[in-house]
């Protein structure tokens, strides 16, 4: 078991990481939960696989269980579904001082934190989080949202859980092409600024997306543990520490947006591609030694990621793309800052980016 607590004044929490956790949650999660009655928000996956040991323990703990079941996918993080949930929350009687629980991936933690922060100015939430994505970064710090027309995550609050739980053993029943969408948030916390951590995922990814515990016990600690250091220096990504966990992200989200958000491109897969191009965007700046910026593509093609626009099945041209980032929401008088980097281990903010340069670069790769 290992416990990793987010420093915040006022607002800090635990996350626990234990093989069997879920089966354990009557009892790690009775602190926060009030009147012998709780909510689960799930989705129709993870209820299939998940719900029954959740409920379970639950149930053992004497606890009244009541479940609003969503649907599965990135669609559901949207204005209906939020409205739906939030109509459900209310009428089960949620009270500001109650936690609701989002037991899913990143698109069920997002939407449910999200309700949770708007609900009655704002009730409390529990994260339970079955995916490797969801695990080693969507679950941790605060970050809610859904998406709009214009773009990804653009309706949102910071609204941080009152507990993680993380099981890995929940992963067993994970498809694999989620485990692999995960592991692209793992890789990058040693690309951000960890050198070693980055070759460790080298020599032991392998293991870990073929379920060795160890492997996965050890990467999803430290990537939490990086994750909540980062999150404790800068909580509301004020400073610029924080931004640096968007690594990916700026090519990523338009990746998305041209995939229309949907299972043609996990989020994952578009910030492995997110990655790799900005490594090589950053080699063609002369800004990072080509050889990392090639070591980084040829680690994520050999874990089966994407790591160009055909890859991910897109045909579209470099102004397209470029056009799909300007609804980022960190755009900032109307620049676009860019996480590039120096090399591996070497991430910065770059806020002095020209949008042309990046609209001939991603016309080179299509």
């Amino acid at each position: 078991m290992t416990t990793i607590t987010v420093a915040l004044e006022g607002r800090g929490y635990d996350i626990l990481i234990e093989d069997g956790a879920l089966d354990r949650a009557g009892t790690l999660l009775a602190p926060y939960i009030r009147r012998g009655r709780v909510l689960v928000v799930t989705d129709g996956n993870v209820a299939a696989a998940q719900l029954g040991r959740l409920r379970a323990a639950l149930d053992g703990a004497g606890l009244a269980v009541s479940v609003e079941v969503l649907p599965p996918g990135e669609g559901t993080k949207s204005w209906a579904q939020l409205a739906a949930l939030t109509d459900a929350m209310l009428a089960r009687g949620i009270e500001r001082g109650d936690h609701v629980v989002a037991l899913g991936g990143g698109v069920i933690g997002d939407l449910v934190g999200f309700a949770a922060a708007i609900l009655k100015r704002g009730c409390g939430f529990v994260q339970v989080p079955t995916t490797l994505l969801a695990q080693v970064d969507s679950s941790v710090g605060g970050k809610t949202a859904i998406n709009s027309a214009a773009g990804k995550n653009l309706i949102g609050a910071f609204h941080q859980p009152g507990f993680v739980l993380i099981d890995p053993t929940t992963l067993d029943t994970l498809p694999q092409r989620e485990v692999r969408a995960g592991y692209a948030e793992v890789v990058k916390y040693g690309l951000i600024d960890d050198a070693a951590f980055f070759a460790w995922c080298e020599a032991n990814a392998a293991a870990l997306l073929a379920g060795d515990p160890a492997a996965r016990a050890s990467a999803i600690a430290h990537s939490v543990a990086a994750k909540a250091a980062i999150v404790a220096a800068d909580e509301r990504e004020t400073s610029g520490t924080r931004a640096l966990l968007n690594l990916g992200h700026t090519f990523g989200h338009a990746l998305e947006a041209e995939t229309g958000f949907s299972d043609r491109l996990l989020h994952g897969e578009a910030v492995a591609a997110g990655i790799a191009l900005a490594f090589r965007f950053s080699a063609c700046a002369g800004l990072c030694p080509p050889g990392d910026a090639a070591r980084v593509t040829a680690h994520l093609r050999a874990t089966g990621l994407p790591v160009t626009l055909a890859d991910c099945g897109i045909d579209a041209d470099g102004a397209t793309l470029v056009a799909h980032m300007a609804h980022d929401k960190k755009m900032d008088g109307g620049r676009l800052p860019f996480l590039l980097a120096r090399g591996i281990g070497r991430t910065f903010l770059a806020k002095d980016v020209a949008l042309a340069d990046v609209t001939a670069f991603l016309d080179e790769e299509a």
